[in-house]
């Protein structure tokens, strides 16, 4: 299993509830910040911009980044750091 971070910018018409859903399906996610969730999944990320790019409209921006190695953050709850820990110490390098 791997860690993507998944970040987008909805602009006009702001479906979030399409693209939540689509989202949560993963099984194993966090709403890390307004605009950026983190999932664990066996797909790539072209994969699962495919997925979720079916949720968008043409002009939505969306970003998704495989998390390997390092990372650092600030400001996240408490519940949000120890998901963040616990699904690293378990997800492939």
């Amino acid at each position: 299993m791997k860690l993507y971070q998944i970040s987008y910018d909805l602009r006009k018409q702001r479906d979030y509830l399409s693209l939540y859903e689509r989202i949560k399906a993963y099984g194993t996610w966090c709403h890390a910040l307004e605009s950026t969730w983190i999932i664990v999944s066996d797909q790539t990320a072209v994969q699962i911009r495919d997925n979720l790019q079916m949720a968008l409209d043409k002009d939505d921006g969306l970003l998704v980044t495989r998390l390997q190695g390092e990372g650092a953050w600030v400001g996240l709850s408490d519940e949000i750091t120890q998901w963040l820990k616990n699904q690293a110490s378990h997800c492939t390098v």
